[in-house]
């Protein structure tokens, strides 16, 4: 039985991240993975991983700070960019420099960021139109190419000094990458990842059949401008879209990612061997349950974690695994105006929780998981919302609002009942929020809760069916947020943000 026990910890299982990381590009360093992703509308925005062992991941960074300037990014004059932001990402290695590259309809452009150091940066940033959708870069006998599009696959030269796009360079891939699914689709071939092996190139992408699910389709080739031959990669599960990735004992495997319901898109790995040069993915066409690669640790600390706001001489302001919806106002939140908390000022008037500025989010994570905090509200105006969120469109909240000089506990949610649900007064300063989230085949529902003392728990408000829907494209998260709908100047301070994969209403 020991023996039986200790074989299984050695055993990796699937999915290998049960939270939102979409859209994976993944390299091999020497001995070293790394990886990114896509956090859209978040920032900082394309976070990066790294993993000794390809199945325990902990962020290293982020590849940009703020994405671009604008209304949309910054939640100005009503205008916003959620789902859009930046989308799948390109990561390469060449010659010593790290390469991440991505693009943006929020920005109307594509955006490169180099760097000699992937895990201590800086990103030099780079920066050119027209945005290139799920585009691959790669490089080739001293060239450097983009693949992108959707259906129709195209190939382009980049400058040297990636500032554009060489003249006269483009051309047609691959006319209908669609073709191996036959002409009833819902979406066409997508999402491109290039890869070469024993002088051949292989180009993954994504499609989706009509009455069917999400498949990996394999295009082949001696040239990276073709021609190509394709087929059908692998049909199971959904679990689709993404690329090939090799150990440095030379074990192969094909990094994937499926759609998961609230959790968001989840990412799997899947075996891959090599017949009549071809790869061939999973174990008789199926994504198995189970990998033989050391286990899956917990996602905390490394890519979601606890904060209790106390911060040393040296520390960053915020840990890796915060993001703020949206550029944040660096003005209106703080870690230092009174150690030990994180202070969010309201700076503006908004009407909309969409709408409201700094935010502060981490994802939430499967199959299930509690995030909980303390906040002091003694600061708050007349008209203010503070507060504990779970994140989507159809959103939940549980807080504390001001109306005059009476403050209440209050949980609303934003789906087909919406509005203000429940409200009780509130006579203290000091309260406890908890949201917990049951994503266990795909229940998703996110439970409500407040104390007085941290210690005695109350059920409140309504369960909120959860829901990934399109507009965001992206799994629910947890928020800390304060916004003002009648009066500016009001805050309130977070002494701690509590996260575990467990659901427990009974503690603190």
């Amino acid at each position: 039985m020991c023996a039986l026990q200790a074989v299984a910890q050695k055993t990796a299982s699937n999915p290998l991240i049960h939270a939102d990381v979409p859209d994976m590009a993944i390299i091999r360093v020497d001995s070293t993975y790394y990886m990114s992703s896509t956090t859209m509308h978040m920032s900082p925005g394309v976070p990066i991983m790294k993993s000794k062992d390809l199945t325990n991941w902990k962020l290293i960074g982020y590849a940009y700070d703020r994405l671009v300037e604008n209304d949309a990014m910054n939640l100005e004059n009503g205008e916003q960019t959620y789902g859009r932001g930046s989308w799948a990402s390109s990561l390469r290695f060449h010659k010593g420099i790290y390469y991440l590259s991505t693009f943006s309809a929020t920005s109307g452009k594509t955006h490169i960021y180099t760097t000699s150091d992937i895990e201590n940066g800086p990103w030099e940033k780079h920066e050119f139109a027209p945005s290139y959708h799920d585009h691959t870069l790669f490089f080739e006998d001293g060239k450097i190419y983009m693949i992108w599009g959707a259906g129709e696959l195209s190939i382009v030269e980049l400058k040297d000094d990636l500032s554009g796009v060489k003249e006269n360079t483009q051309q047609v891939l691959i006319k209908n990458a669609t073709k191996p699914i036959g002409a009833s689709i819902i979406l066409p071939a997508e999402g491109s990842q290039l890869f070469k092996h024993n002088g051949k190139f292989y180009l993954f992408n994504i499609a989706w059949p009509r009455n069917g699910m999400r498949t990996v389709i394999i295009h082949r080739a001696d040239q990276i401008t073709g021609p190509y031959e394709g087929r059908i990669a692998l049909q199971d599960k959904g679990v689709a879209q993404g690329g090939l990735i090799d150990t440095p004992s030379g074990d192969w495997f094909s990094y994937l990612f499926q759609d998961s319901g609230a959790v968001g898109r989840i990412p799997y790995l899947v075996p891959v061997k090599w017949e009549n040069d071809w790869p061939v993915l999973g174990v008789d066409g199926k994504v198995p349950d189970n990998l033989d690669l050391p286990a899956n640790g917990s996602l905390i600390p490394g890519i979601v974690n606890s904060d209790d706001f106390e911060r040393e001489v040296g520390d960053p302001s915020l840990p890796l695994v915060w993001q703020f919806n949206h550029n944040p106002d660096n003005s209106l939140w703080s870690v230092s105006e009174l150690p030990g908390y994180l202070r969010l000022k309201a700076g503006r008037i908004d009407t909309l929780f969409l709408q409201a500025k700094n935010t502060l989010t981490q994802r939430s994570i499967g199959p299930e998981s509690s995030g909980t905090i303390k906040i002091d509200v003694a600061n708050m105006k007349s008209g203010d919302f503070a507060g504990l969120a779970i994140l989507q469109k159809k959103y939940g909240l549980i807080g504390v609002t001001c109306d005059g000089d009476q403050k209440a506990i209050f949980m609303s949610k934003n789906d087909e009942d919406g509005g203000l649900l429940s409200k009780i007064e509130l006579n203290q300063d000091t309260v406890y929020f908890k949201i917990e989230c049951d994503f266990k085949n795909r229940t998703d529902k996110a439970y409500f809760y407040y104390s007085l003392d941290g210690k005695k728990w109350e059920s409140f408000g309504e369960v909120l069916q959860m829901q990934y829907t399109l507009p965001h494209f992206m799994g629910y998260r947890f928020g800390l947020f304060n916004y003002a709908t009648e009066n500016i100047g009001g805050y309130v301070d977070f002494d701690y943000f509590r996260i575990t994969d467990t659901r427990s209403s009974t503690t603190n």
